[in-house]
């Protein structure tokens, strides 16, 4: 089968674009361009274990009652591999659980409908370029894109979302993403919770008007600050509630929002345990006070009801936090109408809208309907990670700078803001090579000036391809008293994609770049910094 997609050249090539293009990297990198044209074309000889069509369309759902909430949604139709890989959630407006095996290889067609440029984005998979839905391979409606991969990931709990270039953050937040799950044998052996114990928790803040429509506001305030909701949803439904039994639970939590950081807590104060994160278990499981979750990442919970009565509830909150936005955003922060379903206002939820970044409210409620006396124990050994030090990298002594500014009302990397057809010498990497990265505000060494304090605000840093280890946190320049209330929660022991980098905080990682050449995202995963230009890209060959 061959698919030939014409992409909107315009999207990616800007006013000198071609030229300069070519001296920073090779022509065919661009999309593969013919005159303007994109082909995406199933590879002969790539025999799939896995066949899926993804359709992106506009479609209405129920979430309150009355009027139902027009959505863009991910419809996924499963061609060809085991029954349980398409996993519908229901008649909301989250695509499909998507239930991937380890050394399966997948096509996937994948079908724009939407009325609008569209290109699906694996998040946390470790792809091909051409796979991995940059934004240079967005298709205009009415056309198609092909991906082709082998599944590398071990076992673990990724995403997959729209990656539209400045229209990441509106496609997202209308309904654009969806969970991926995958396994392998070593994970099978652990007799970890399956089926109905094993359950996605996709946590989305949302503002909705009096006729249940979504509201996004688009004022450029709003957007240097990332975008509140004033209704929590999970997945897809608001005050959500679990019925569950006396026993384990593994619950996948996502932060699916656009901005919001969440504390995650027990409100009777009960540790939480944690056996993975951004796609990839943990070596041994963590217990921890609270679980911080920037948007973009992803823990796997393990919620034992054991021993808890039948009829008795518990609520996971969001705990307050502090300090992760700026002043300045505290006008921001709760704006716009809310709308709030009574069971919610009763638990403290302010029902005028007032859902600020680190306010305390409650994400969803777990009933014991059942006793039973069977339940998994938790395993003590969950997977075998080798840890990076400075002896396996090459660059020890001169680490690849992310540095994060917010200056003239541009957020930016490196100073510099995404461009399709450009990388500066330290985005070029060597094929195979491991790099350690450092991750800092820029304004924290002075940078900046007064934009820069002004700005002083926590940013999610996703990096596309292979995930990395986090190896060091410098607090040199925090406040203590902010940093408090949020450093209990870091998870940095297990694979990352994603990390939360507060104010004044420096972070190092460190990356392979192995198996696939090309050019490969970094960016601030609050996705209305992302659409303004706090993105750039890795050129690896």
């Amino acid at each position: 089968m061959t698919i030939k997609n014409n992409y909107n050249r315009r999207q990616f090539l800007q006013s000198s674009a071609l030229a300069l293009a070519t001296a920073a990297f090779p022509k065919a990198l661009l999309a593969n361009m013919e005159m303007g044209t994109v082909k995406s074309v199933a590879t002969p000889g790539f025999n799939p274990d896995v066949e899926l069509e993804i359709t992106a369309i506009k479609t209405a759902v129920p979430i309150f009652s009355g009027n139902k909430t027009h959505v863009y949604k991910y419809e996924s139709k499963l061609l060809k591999g085991p029954a349980d890989t398409v996993q519908a959630l229901g008649d909301i407006h989250l695509g499909a659980r998507l239930n991937f095996q380890h050394g399966q290889k997948i096509r996937v067609f994948f079908r724009n409908q939407l009325g609008e440029q569209n290109i699906i984005h694996w998040h946390g998979l470790h792809v091909p370029q051409k796979s991995d839905g940059h934004p240079m391979y967005a298709i205009e409606s009415g056309e198609s894109y092909v991906y082709e991969f082998e599944m590398l990931n071990p076992a673990g709990t990724s995403f997959y979302h729209t990656h539209t270039h400045n229209f990441t953050a509106r496609q997202v937040y209308k309904g654009m993403a969806g969970m991926i799950t995958v396994s392998d044998a070593n994970e099978k052996k652990l007799e970890l919770p399956q089926g109905e114990y094993d359950l996605p928790l996709v946590i989305q803040d949302r503002t909705f008007d009096e006729n249940n429509q979504l509201v996004y506001v688009h004022s450029m305030h709003d957007r240097m600050l990332g975008f509140l909701g004033s209704t929590v949803l999970v997945n897809g439904q608001p005050n959500k509630e679990f019925e569950v039994k006396s026993r384990a639970y593994r619950f996948r939590a996502l932060n699916g929002s656009n901005s919001r950081i969440y504390k995650l807590g027990w409100d009777d104060g009960t540790p939480l345990v944690a056996i993975g994160t951004d796609g990839h278990l943990l070596e041994t499981p963590e217990t921890k006070p609270y679980i911080m979750m920037a948007p973009g990442e992803r823990v796997d919970l393990w919620l034992d009801f054991s021993g808890r009565a039948v009829g008795s509830k518990l609520v996971m909150y969001s705990l307050p936090y502090q300090g992760l936005m700026p002043a300045m955003g505290k006008m921001q922060q709760g704006r716009g109408r809310g709308r709030m379903g009574m069971g919610m206002m009763g638990m403290g939820m302010m029902s005028h809208g007032g859902l600020a970044q680190g306010a305390k409210f409650p994400i969803a409620t777990f009933k014991v309907t059942a006793k039973v006396s069977d339940s998994p124990k938790l395993p003590q050994h969950l997977s075998t990670i080798k840890r990076f030090t400075d002896a396996d990298v090459d660059n020890a002594s001169n680490p690849i700078p992310i540095a994060l500014s917010m200056g003239h009302m541009s957020p930016q990397i490196n100073g510099r803001s995404f461009s399709m057809d450009r990388v500066d010498a330290t985005e070029k990497v060597a094929l195979g090579s491991h790099k350690k990265i450092r991750i800092f505000h820029a304004h924290s060494e002075g940078g900046m000036g007064m934009m820069g304090g002004m700005m002083h605000m926590a940013h999610p840093i996703h990096l596309h391809g292979q995930q990395y280890q986090v190896v060091s946190r410098k607090t040199t320049h925090v406040n203590e008293e902010n940093y408090a209330t949020v450093s209990e929660g870091f998870l940095d022991k297990g694979w990352k994609d994603t990390v939360l980098l507060t104010p004044g905080e420096e972070i190092g990682i460190i990356k392979p770049f192995e198996d696939f050449a090309g050019l490969f995202l970094y960016h601030c995963h609050n996705l209305e910094h992302e659409d303004l230009g706090m993105m750039r890209q890795f050129y690896v060959s």
